[in-house]
This record gives C-alpha cells, structure tokens and sequence, in this order.
C-alpha cells in the first residue's frame, strides 16, 4: 500500500443499456450484476482497499444516500460530490483537486464502479505497477488491456516504444482510437500494438491539474472556483460554477492531447457489462445456453437470457432472446439488438415518459 495513493472510484451515470433494470434511483453500479450478489461499486472498492491509502467515491449529489448505504466501509469524508454531472474531465479534475488540498503529494488511481474485473492479482499488479510510474515521475499512466478478441465496442489505445521509469516499464501512448469496424479490430489484434481502452487512469494529482491547466483551462480555472466556493462554505455558488462548466471526457480534453501518457499494458479478466447480452455471456449459462433469474419453465429455448426474479416466466421455442421483468416496465428484444436499448430510453426521455427512466 502506498502512503500517498487514493483510490477515485466515479460511480455517475445510469447504464442506459441495462434499463429497465438501470433507473435513474437505481443506477448500474448499484446493481448485483456480477453474480456474487454484491453491488457493483461495493465490489470496485473491496478491489481497491488493499492497495490505496483511502478509497473514496467520486459521485453526484442525489447518489450520496445509495452509495453511504451500499458501501457501509466509507467514512465521513470517503465520497467526493459532484454538485452536478459534467462530464469526466470536471468530475476527474474535481476528485484531484480535492485530493490536493488534503495531501499535496497524493498519487490517484480512478477506477470505474461499474467493471466487473477477474483475476485479481494480474489486475492489482498492473495498478501497483501504473502507481509506481505515475509517484515516481510527472507522467500520466493508463492500463490497457491487451485484447482477448476482436471487440468493436471498445475504443482502443495504440502503444509504441518501451519506456523505463524507475524499475517499470511501460509503452509510450501514440493515439487513441474510436470503437473500429470489425476488419480494422481484426488487424489490431493480429498486430499487437493496440490495447482495449478501460479508462483505467494513474496519476501524480498536481501533473494532472498542471495538464488540465494545459489544455482544458476553461475547466482548470472554473474548478478553482468551484473549490474556492467549497473552501468558504457556499455550496450554493460552487454547484452555480460547476453546473455551467463544459461538459467533455477527459480522453478528448488531456489524454489525447498530453504528451506526458504512457500505457501499463495488463492482461485479467474484465468486463464492462454494457447490455444485457453481455452480461449474459458473463454470468453461469445452463447446457443450453440460457441465464435465468427467477423460476422458470423453459421448452425449446436456447441462448437466452432471462431475468424475471419475482414470478415463474414460461418461455417455449425461442433462441437468443432477451427478456428482462421489473415491476413497471418488461424489455424483450433478440440479443444482437441489446446495444438499442439506449434508443428506448431516449424515445422515454422525448416522449414525456420520464416516470420509467
């Protein structure tokens, strides 16, 4: 454990590819997803408790009571507040910033709340690694991992030459790339340069800032602000500024324009759990195939997932199908069409159905 690494988990968002299970009361790191029964961001912090001097939860204002119920272990000052969702440079700049004021030499580690990450000690060497980097040097460090298939989801990083910092080694970042055709992911993984991008980040606060500084001033200086307001006690004025700063990810803002990244390439089993298909490849499938929550009677079906807890679900001659029950809303679709969900929270969104978001 380092004396002055913290680990920043942002846990905002509502996951709009697993609605109607993902609501906006019951957002995606909040749910059990991974199969042991725990919420998806109390797992992210048990991962980052062995190795962070404080784990601390980067969320929004309204998520504050769900997070101090789900992660009991938190203390008072253990969660980071967003006054508004802006965006990951703001939400990132804000959780280093406060991290300066109470440690100036603080290392921090953000981590996603809504990972589902196997092989752990693969996975905490690559963070041990990337914080020796980051606390040893002004540098900015990501983990990447190396592809296990031809992912067109993902977006990617493209690494290059060696770089040794200290007793580690890392790649120099060339570009990030968009999510690729399926022919360019192809060649991506047959060439061995290219690594899935988990915004999996590690950095000496004070670079980041200074980076911030850099190219995102509008964001650094409205921060400032926004912690000076904090500083004398007026939350007022603080969520005033930083609900009308811009609102960008942090890859487009620093990480893409930074000439200080390199990439800790890893490789553990990992999963973002965007749709319900693939949870449903992540989760124990029966020999045909089928995950099911719930009590069910099962003919003639193959592929499927099926999650209906509350009541028996009778389901006859049907094959890659997804079927998910909540107590106001039910969602059936083919898996290959899983992705779309998020087109049935926007169509709720401009039709004045925002009761079931």
């Amino acid at each position: 454990m380092s004396e002055h690494l913290y680990a920043v988990i942002p846990a905002g968002g509502s996951g709009s590819r697993l609605w109607p299970r993902s609501r906006r009361r019951s957002p995606k790191h909040v749910l059990p997803l991974s199969g042991t029964g725990r919420p998806l961001v109390a797992e992210a912090y048990d991962r980052m408790a062995p190795l962070a001097r404080q784990v601390l939860v980067l969320t929004e204002e309204r998520q504050v009571p769900l997070i101090a119920e789900l992660v009991p272990e938190l203390p008072a000052d253990g969660m980071i507040v967003e006054p508004a969702a802006r965006g990951t440079t703001n939400a990132l700049g804000l959780a280093a910033m406060t991290l300066l004021e109470r440690d100036p030499e603080a290392v921090m580690v953000s981590t996603a709340a809504d990972h589902v990450i196997g092989a752990l000690p693969a996975f905490q060497q690559a963070v041990r690694s990337a914080a020796a980097i980051a606390g040893g040097s002004d540098r900015l460090v990501t983990i990447g991992l190396r592809p296990r298939y031809a992912a067109t989801g993902f977006g990617y990083i493209e690494a290059g030459d060696e770089v040794r910092v200290g007793e580690e080694v890392a790649l120099r970042v060339i570009r990030f790339v968009e999510k690729p055709e399926a022919a360019v992911a192809e060649r991506y993984l047959e060439g061995g340069r290219h690594f899935w991008n988990l915004n999996l980040f590690c950095w000496r606060c004070d670079a980041f800032v200074e980076e911030l500084r850099r190219h995102g001033p509008e964001h650094h200086a409205g921060l400032v602000a926004t912690l000076a307001a904090r500083r004398t006690g007026d939350e007022g004025a603080a969520a005033r500024i930083y609900s009308a700063l811009p609102v960008e990810a942090v890859d487009y803002t620093v990480m893409e324009r930074t000439d200080r990244l390199l990439l800790v390439p890893a490789a553990f089993e990992w999963a973002d759990v965007g749709s319900w298909s693939e949870l449903a490849d992540l989760l124990h499938q029966d020999e045909a195939g089928n995950v099911v929550d719930g009590v069910p009677v099962l003919i003639d079906t193959r592929n499927s997932f099926i999650s209906v807890p509350d009541k028996l679900v009778a389901v006859i001659g049907v094959s890659d199908l997804v079927v998910v029950d909540t107590e106001d809303a039910l969602l059936v679709c083919p898996k290959s069409r899983a992705q779309d969900v998020k087109k049935v929270v926007d169509e709720l969104g401009r039709s004045g159905l925002s009761k079931y978001l």
